[in-house]
Order: structure tokens, then C-alpha cells, then sequence
């Protein structure tokens, strides 16, 4: 700000000397050409140099300059000095004045230098042009005057322009700030429940088996470790996205479904992962979508169906990919969901409906005919227009 402020100074300072540089040197020329005129002498120049250095407070003192370049035209004028550059110094205060004020001060400092001004058609030393002199004076004042309104209204609509994208961009900010803890939220909850709901499951299995056959507990135990240290891995990947500096490791995708399998009958739930198609490199918001819903249906299926397995399966096509998880437990008692419906279903159901929903897809949850439960997602390859 100080450097801008000094920048405007400066171009002052030069305006001024040059401007009364050019006066002094072209007044001469004016004088020639207007014989009537009274020849130019020490006073004339002093006026000039009056006129042309007050523009170095043009800036910081606008009206003051527009008094004091005024005063120094009109008095110039009355005194009968030739009709020269010295008008340029009276122009620019105008124009100032009408750039930096509101448009009714202005009006009303531009109209009192207007009134100033046009003394010398009716006083003059020279020969006086009266009524018919008003009109060329008065266009010394109304040009300038119109030309710094209109300068002034379109630096404020520049600048409201500014500060209203301003404001878009920080609430553009905000929003994608939302939507990013929304999803770190989501992937949180996926990975806690998951690893919480295998703990569980193998805790349980341990407690069963450790006073009978403690050989199969530590088998069970030894499952507990292995899946706290994956669940703690992928909870640290999905929180050090958010951290600044942070290394973007690869997020989990389909390709990690057999791990997840593995993992899921350390827990006690046999897992069979069929594939439909040729796998192949997906989009990666699309490849953790489908990987998120297996996860959460898996995890669902420990939780609350009773059973001891679960079939999943996975759809390549050409332009979208699908998965289906179903088992034949006992399933929930709240009857079919539909993406589409939008019916709450728990914070796990929705967090499945929201993902696919943002990729263009639908996922369908629902009992099956012939007994048990069915989670099926379609997750398009291109993204929604």
C-alpha cells in the first residue's frame, strides 16, 4: 500500500513538471498567435507555475488543488494572458476532483470553479468575449467532470466486480472444504467400523476358544493384530490426504478386495470374490466408491446377518462397473432401500447412497426373494453431465 501510495506521488511529480514545462515554453507560442493578448512577463509565469505545481496535492487534497488551480486560471484570464496550456492544469483538477468525490460534492466544487472560471468572459484586461464566451468555458468544466464520473463509476463496478468473485471464491472454498471433511468423515467411518467390526468378531472368537482350545485362539488373536495394524494403516492414508506436506499414498480400490476377503475370515466370515469380466484400471474416485460399498456391505453382513459367509461380485462392462454383495443371513427388518428414495437407513447405508449418488449411479439394498440380503451398486466410468 505504501508503495502504491508513493507510485501515485511520484506520477504527480512528473505530471506537474512536465505540464509546467510545456506551459512555460508553449505560453510564448499561445502569445504569438493571440496579439490581443497581454504579453506573457513574470507574472504570467508565476501564475503558470502556481497552476501546474499544486498538482502535486491532487491526490491527497483534490478540492484544495481544484481552489488553488482555479484561483490561478481565472485570475490568468482576467488579467488578459493568452488562452494556453495553463487550461490543461485546470482540466485535470476538474477531472480529479470528479474521480476521488462523491458525484454531488463534486458537482458542487466543479460548479463553484465553473463560476470562477467564467468571470474573465465578463472581466478582462483583453478584449471581453461576454455572452459568448460562456459556452467554451463552460466545456473546460463539463468534459473533464464527465469523463471522471464516468472513470469513477467503472473503477466502483470494477471493483464491486472484484470483491463479489472474491466472495464466490471463498465460499467455492468453503464449500469444497465441507465437501472434503464430509468425505473424510465417510472414509473414517468406513474404515473405524470395519476394523472395529472384525476386532470384534475375533475377540469374540478368541474368548470362545481360549479356554478350550488355546492353540486356536492365538490363531485368532494373532488375526486381532493383523487386522488393527491394516485398519490403523488405512485410517493413517486417509488422514495424512489432510495433512499439510502430506504424501498422497495410493487409496485403497478393488484391486485390495482379496486382502479385504482375508481379512474378513480372520473374523470368521468366508468371503467368495467372483470377477464378471476383464478387470482393468478404473477412474480412482469410481475404484473407491465400489471398493467403499463392498466394504460397508461386508462389514454389515458380520455385524447383523448371522451367517458365516457372503458372495461378492464384480462387474466389468465397457462403460461402468457394478458389485453385489448377498448373503443368505437374516437380514433387516426395515424392508428394500432404493438410492433413489432417499429413505434413512443408517449412517453406513447412507454414507454407500451419497458416494454413488455423487458418481451419476444407483445402488439398490434390499432383502433377496429366496432369503438373506442384497447390496448391488452401478457405478458409471464417465461422470454425470
Amino acid at each position: 500500500m505504501r508503495w502504491t501510495r508513493w507510485q501515485g506521488v511520484a506520477a504527480d511529480a512528473v505530471l506537474a513538471l512536465a505540464l509546467l514545462v510545456f506551459a512555460v515554453l508553449a505560453t510564448d507560442l499561445a502569445g504569438d498567435n493571440q496579439p490581443e493578448s497581454r504579453p506573457v512577463d513574470a507574472v504570467c509565469r508565476a501564475l503558470i507555475t502556481l497552476a501546474a505545481l499544486a498538482l502535486l496535492l491532487r491526490r491527497r487534497a483534490p478540492v484544495a488543488t481544484l481552489v488553488v488551480v482555479t484561483v490561478a486560471t481565472s485570475t490568468y484570464l482576467v488579467l488578459g494572458y493568452p488562452y494556453g496550456p495553463i487550461l490543461l492544469a485546470f482540466l485535470l483538477a476538474v477531472y480529479t476532483v470528479a474521480v476521488r468525490l462523491p458525484v454531488r460534492p463534486a458537482a458542487l466544487a466543479a460548479g463553484g470553479a465553473f463560476v470562477l472560471l467564467v468571470a474573465h468572459v465578463f472581466v478582462n484586461r483583453g478584449p471581453a468575449p461576454g455572452w459568448f464566451g460562456v459556452l467554451p468555458a463552460s466545456a473546460w468544466v463539463v468534459v473533464p467532470f464527465a469523463v471522471g464520473v464516468v472513470v469513477r463509476v467503472n473503477r466502483e463496478a470494477a471493483a464491486r466486480s472484484r470483491a463479489e468473485q472474491a466472495r464466490d471464491r471463498a465460499e467455492q472454498a468453503r464449500r469444497q472444504a465441507d465437501e472434503e471433511r464430509l468425505r473424510i468423515a465417510q472414509e473414517v467411518h468406513d474404515v473405524v467400523g470395519h476394523g472395529l467390526a472384525a476386532i470384534s468378531m475375533q475377540a469374540e472368537i478368541a474368548l470362545h476358544l481360549l479356554p478350550k482350545r488355546p492353540e486356536q485362539a492365538e490363531v485368532a488373536l494373532t488375526a486381532i493384530g493383523r487386522t488393527s495394524r491394516e485398519a490403523l494403516d488405512e485410517l493413517r492414508v486417509t488422514l495424512g490426504a489432510v495433512r499439510r506436506g502430506a504424501e498422497r499414498e495410493p487409496v485403497p480400490g478393488l484391486a485390495r478386495l482379496p486382502a479385504l476377503c482375508d481379512r474378513l475370515a480372520g473374523a470368521g466370515l468366508a468371503v467368495d470374490l467372483r470377477r464378471d469380466g476383464d478387470p482393468r484400471e478404473l477412474p480412482a474416485a469410481v475404484d473407491l466408491a465400489a471398493y467403499r460399498v463392498v466394504q460397508e456391505a461386508l462389514t454389515n453382513v458380520l455385524r447383523h446377518a448371522g451367517v458365516t459367509s457372503a458372495e461378492v461380485t464384480v462387474g466389468y462392462r465397457a462403460d461402468e462397473v457394478t458389485v453385489e454383495v448377498t448373503d443368505r443371513g437374516v437380514g433387516v427388518a426395515a424392508g428394500p432401500f432404493d438410492a433413489a428414495d432417499g429413505q434413512p437407513a443408517g449412517h453406513g447405508l447412507a454414507g454407500m447412497r451419497e458416494r454413488v449418488a455423487a458418481l451419476g449411479g444407483r445402488l439398490t439394498i434390499g432383502p433377496r426373494p429366496d432369503g438373506g440380503f442384497r447390496v448391488w451398486a452401478r457405478l458409471p466410468l464417465e461422470p454425470p453431465a
